[in-house]
């Protein structure tokens, strides 16, 4: 073989060996709950793009469906990635975010934890900023102020208003059609539970408000009483949080159970309504009414309505335990954030040509997500 054969031939495995070291993928949760190992994977890293992923919580079921898109969708962007998982706690991904900037990760992606106030959220912006580092905020809604704070930041998200005002409606109209059947005690009225993910989330808020408001309006035009809450109309909140802020299944089972130990069929004053944030919430709602004879899908039943329609929530509508849910669209989200970050590889502006295909906000870079409704008659 003469010199210049060699010589390709050497080039050639160079090339080859240095692809090989490059290869990036979708990261997989580490033994430590704050963050992700990258795992291995045969897609080729076609850019010099470093994202870090910032996940408010892993175990979220909603987040899970989230990440699980935005890793095949990152992989298939070409870029580097890793996922943290902030665990719920703000102190831990404000920690994440610090590190992976000095670490050399050059556009981030944060489903932010602490939502109440703007302190965090404009704190990894202003943290972006200082390194010239694009920033997206996603699904946890951030102030206008924060992402108009800095020119290369944006937010995806929806509406959050839409989900109650969805959920309201089908509430309304589910129980206009079969009143009868849900007013277990014959009072002439409609006994409901509310469980509410958060305090201060704008998502929850909503929520929480249309969720019932809207029910009222269709009930009331309908000639039918507004919903009345199960502790009385004179309680000071009338919904139970998730104490620990995390939209939680354990949340909704245990505030359900302990309310079933006193409003029940032996007392004839039994919760006729359960109206949830989330589909986790509604899940544990769901398995606490199971624990006393109700919603096994044969039988007497509670009306559960939810929202996200998770994969599990969606199994429960299927097999007759849960009512409906109002859907939050996964993988919408995943494919939206990833064409932000499409944008960014490119070299682009972070919203060059997203009002084309996408809602964006006037006056802000915020891109909204729209729902939908899944019942028992959806199709997946």
């Amino acid at each position: 073989m003469n010199l210049k054969k060699l010589t390709s031939l050497a080039l050639a495995l160079t090339m080859t060996a240095s692809l090989a070291a490059c290869s990036g993928g979708p990261s997989k949760p580490s033994e430590a709950p704050a963050e992700s190992q990258a795992a291995e994977s045969a897609a080729p890293v076609t850019s010099d793009l470093k994202v870090g992923v910032f996940y408010y919580q892993y175990s979220d079921p909603y987040i899970t469906s989230v990440r699980t898109n935005m890793d095949a969708k990152l992989t298939d962007l070409g870029v580097t990635f890793q996922d943290f998982d902030g665990a719920n706690s703000q102190p831990t991904q404000t920690d994440q975010i610090n590190t992976a900037i000095t670490d050399g990760y050059n556009f981030l992606i944060v489903n932010i934890v602490e939502t109440a106030s703007p302190e965090a959220a404009q704190g990894a912006v202003d943290a972006a900023k200082a390194k010239d580092i694009p920033i997206v905020f996603f699904n946890r809604e951030v102030s206008d102020e924060v992402v108009n704070s800095y020119e290369k930041c944006a937010f995806v998200g929806t509406n959050a208003p839409e989900a109650g005002h969805l959920q309201g409606k089908m509430i309304g109209e589910y129980l206009v059609a079969n009143w009868d059947t849900v007013d277990l005690n014959g009072d002439g009225k409609i006994s409901y539970a509310l469980m509410k993910g958060q305090e201060g989330n704008a998502e929850a808020e909503a929520r929480s408000q249309y969720g019932v408001e809207d029910a009222n309006a269709v009930l009331t035009a309908a000639g039918k009483p507004e919903l009345s809450y199960f502790l009385g109309d004179t309680a000071a909140t009338k919904y139970q949080v998730d104490p620990n802020g995390a939209w939680s299944s354990q949340a909704g089972f245990d505030f359900m159970s302990t309310n079933l130990s006193s409003y029940s069929d032996a007392n004839k004053n039994m919760i006729e309504l359960v109206i949830c944030n989330n589909d986790g919430m509604a899940e544990g709602v769901v398995s606490a009414l199971q624990s006393v004879g109700y919603n096994t899908g044969d039988g007497k039943s509670i009306p559960v309505f939810g929202v996200d329609a998770t994969d599990s929530a969606k199994a429960l509508i299927k097999a007759g335990q849960m009512t409906a849910t109002v859907k939050q669209d996964a993988v919408g989200m995943a494919e939206t954030i990833c064409a932000l970050t499409a944008n960014v590889k490119d070299g682009k502006a972070v919203m060059e040509g997203i009002a084309d295909t996408y809602n964006v906000d006037s006056g802000v870079a915020k891109v909204r997500v729209p729902y939908g409704v899944y019942d028992a008659t959806s199709a997946d």
